[in-house]
């Protein structure tokens, strides 16, 4: 079995900066592929972020609409994964997910492949 508990979460004004946090225990500790999701009403669950590690070799992915505020880091000491999202915008508030990937050779850019799941943390910015 596998945990994915993501915290960080919150309410901050727009312009602001906000960090996720994901810690990985059990089988998802160990995971290579890793990612951050959300899914605002009506809409279908995106993927925002994703890292794959492979010894020194790290990998990673940013949708279109997230590139240049936001970045993915790990810490494997940790099992921890980061977001860091600067210049928040209104548009961004929703419930981000953490999901992990056991098998994936590389970044994991679809959400419907990932094998497990946070329970997710909201995310509001106020305008």
């Amino acid at each position: 079995q596998g945990q994915l508990v993501e915290s960080g979460g919150g309410l901050v004004q727009a312009g602001a900066p906000l960090r996720l946090c994901c810690a990985a225990s059990g089988r998802t500790g160990t995971s290579a592929a890793m990612g951050w999701c959300r899914q605002a009403p009506g809409r279908e669950r995106e993927v925002v972020a994703a890292i794959r590690w492979s010894g020194s070799s790290v990998n990673s992915y940013y949708a279109d609409s997230v590139k240049g505020r936001f970045t993915i880091s790990r810490n494997n000491a940790k099992n921890a994964v980061y977001l860091r999202m600067n210049r928040l915008k209104p548009e961004y508030t929703t419930v981000y997910y953490c999901a992990a990937d056991l098998k994936a050779r590389a970044v994991v850019t679809s959400h419907t492949a990932y094998d497990y799941w946070g329970q997710g943390t909201q995310v509001t910015v106020s305008s």
